[in-house]
């Protein structure tokens, strides 16, 4: 379960990260306008490191980030139900995974 929880919201993270960079190269992007959008893959990326080391407060930051992500691009883009999906539920189904394996470890003790 734990695997399942770091390689979803890794390839989550890693996906998200990849496609900021390269949309950015392929579509000549300056840099100053680039920044903010590989900030946020960036961002993603240690959202998505966080719970290897603090299971609990990583799963809880990924629940903050993935809702807060999925009403942000709901609001912003009206109507992509499935880009707002794509971009909400694996950090939610990562995070629902961290939590579940931290009770399962913590109650086993």
């Amino acid at each position: 379960m734990e695997i399942l929880a770091r390689a979803l919201a890794l390839s989550w993270a890693g996906f998200w990260t990849f496609f900021f960079v390269a949309e950015s190269a392929v579509c000549h992007t300056r840099v100053p306008q680039a920044l903010p959008w590989v900030g946020v893959g960036l961002l993603f990326l240690f959202v998505a490191l966080v719970p290897w080391r603090w299971e609990m407060t990583g799963g809880a930051l990924l629940m903050v980030v993935g809702l807060s992500v999925g009403v942000a691009h709901a609001i912003w883009r009206l109507g992509r139900v499935l880009t707002t999906i794509v971009f909400s539920a694996p950090p939610l189904a990562a995070e629902i995974l961290f939590l579940m394996h931290h009770r399962a470890v913590t109650t086993h003790v």
